[in-house]
C-alpha cells in the first residue's frame, strides 16, 4: 500500500504534524514507523492510518517521507534509508524527503544519503515546526532543496495546512528559525509559568493565576498580530506615568530581561548550528 505521507518517528513534533496531515487529508492517506513499534501500532490506530514495520518501508511507500528523529540517530536512519530512496530514483518515481531534525542542513543530508548510494539529486524540503502545530497555530519555516517543484511544495503545504502558518524561507536563516520559533515556545512557557507564580505569590490561587497569565499572552500576542503595531508602541499604550506597568517593567530592566531573553536565542541558534 503507498501512502501521501509517512513519518519516520512518532514523537511530539512528528505527531503533531501528522495529526494536522490526518485533519487535512485523512488519515489513511499517512502511515508510521517507530523504533518502538507498539508506540507507532497505536499512534497509527489514531489517525486511522497504517503502521510500518521499518523505516526502509515508510521510505518506499510514502510519497513525501517525514524524517522526525532525534539529530543523534538521524545520520543512521539516513543510511538505513538510502538504498530505498536510490531504488525510486532511478525507478522514476521519486520520493521527497521532508525533514525537521534540527540543525540538519540539506547538504548535510544529501551526503549522508550519498554514503549510502544514495544520488545528490534526492529531492529534500526541510522545515522547522513547532509545538503549537499540537493545536493548529504553529509557525512552521520551509526550505526546498532545486530538485523539489513549485508543484510538490504547494501539495506539502496542503498536508500541513492544518498545523499553523507556513512560511517559505531560505535555508540559511533555518537555524535561526530553529532558535526563535522552534526553541520559542518553551521560552514562553517559562515566561507565562513566572507570571502564574507571581500570581499565587500575589495571592490567587494557582488554576486562576495560570489561566490569567496565559490569556494575558495568548492576548498580548493576538494583538502583535492583529494591530500590525510594534510590540514597544503597544508597551507604551498599557504604561501609564507612575504606574504598576512601568514599576514592573522597571523592575525587568534591572534584571536584564531583553539581554536575558536574547542571550537565550542566541544560545540556541549556536546550538543548532553546532547540531549541523
Amino acid at each position: 500500500m503507498s501512502y501521501t505521507i509517512t513519518c519516520i518517528g512518532s514523537g511530539n513534533m512528528g505527531g503533531a504534524l501528522m495529526k494536522a496531515a490526518a485533519r487535512a487529508i485523512g488519515g489513511a492517506a499517512i502511515g508510521v514507523t517507530d523504533a518502538d513499534t507498539k508506540k507507532a501500532a497505536a499512534f497509527a490506530a489514531e489517525l486511522g492510518g497504517g503502521a510500518l514495520a521499518a523505516n526502509t518501508e515508510a521510505a518506499a511507500e510514502g510519497r513525501y517521507v517525514l524524517l522526525a528523529v532525534k539529530p543523534q540517530v538521524a545520520q543512521a536512519v539516513l543510511a538505513e534509508i538510502g538504498p530505498v530512496l536510490a531504488r525510486r530514483l532511478q525507478s522514476r518515481s521519486p520520493a521527497i524527503l521532508v525533514s525537521i531534525v534540527a540543525g540538519l542542513s540539506i547538504d548535510t543530508m544529501k551526503r549522508n544519503l550519498a554514503a549510502a548510494g544514495c544520488p545528490e539529486t534526492q529531492p529534500i524540503i526541510r522545515l522547522m515546526p513547532n509545538t503549537p502545530a499540537l493545536v493548529a497555530k504553529g509557525m512552521i519555516a520551509l526550505a526546498p532543496s532545486p530538485e523539489v517543484s513549485p508543484e510538490a511544495v504547494q501539495a506539502l503545504e496542503h498536508i500541513l495546512s492544518q498545523a499553523g502558518l507556513i512560511d517559505r524561507i531560505d535555508e540559511k536563516y533555518m537555524d535561526a528559525v530553529t532558535a526563535l520559533s522552534g526553541s520559542g515556545p518553551a521560552f514562553v512557557y517559562l515566561f507565562i509559568e513566572a507570571l502564574a507564580d507571581a500570581g499565587v505569590r500575589a495571592g490567587l490561587s494557582r488554576d486562576k493565576a495560570l489561566r490569567y497569565a496565559s490569556r494575558t499572552v495568548l492576548g498580548a500576542a493576538a494583538m502583535v498580530e492583529e494591530t500590525g503595531q510594534h510590540p514597544g508602541v503597544l508597551k507604551d499604550g498599557v504604561t501609564s506615568p507612575a504606574g504598576t506597568t512601568i514599576a514592573g517593567i522597571a523592575a525587568l530592566e534591572d534584571r536584564g530581561f531583553r539581554g536575558t531573553v536574547m542571550a537565550a536565542v542566541d544560545a540556541a541558534f549556536r546550538r543548532a548550528q553546532e547540531l549541523g
